[in-house]
């Protein structure tokens, strides 16, 4: 359970980081920009923890699906950007594989 606690964090600072980079409109604005280094220093420190536990290849693959889903949701509700039906489609079945990995996986932890 710890481990997904820090997969969770992993993906909130990773979220955050990426919402600064198009805050910081090409790092001309100071704050956004050192929110991209806490945001990503952060995420990679418990990226690396999960990895202790659970193998790269579905660390990677959860940690990037959800944070698709969390930069989409950022994106549309923070910065106006719409979404399309296929960008809705596509986020959806991203969803489905987070899904099917953690019901369904051995190689998850549980």
């Amino acid at each position: 359970m710890k481990t997904y606690v820090f997969l969770l964090f992993a993906v909130l600072f990773e979220t955050f980081g990426t919402s600064c980079l198009q805050a910081s409109q090409q790092l001309t604005r100071f704050w956004p920009s050192v929110g991209i280094v806490v945001g990503f220093g952060g995420a990679f420190w418990f990226f690396m923890q999960v990895l202790k536990v659970i193998p790269l290849g579905v660390t990677y693959a959860l940690w990037s699906g959800i944070g698709i889903v969390l930069i989409s949701t950022s994106g549309y509700f923070v910065f106006g950007q719409k979404l399309d039906f296929w960008a809705v489609v596509g986020i959806a079945l991203i969803i489905a594989g987070i899904v099917v990995i953690n019901l369904l996986s051995q190689t998850s932890v549980h």
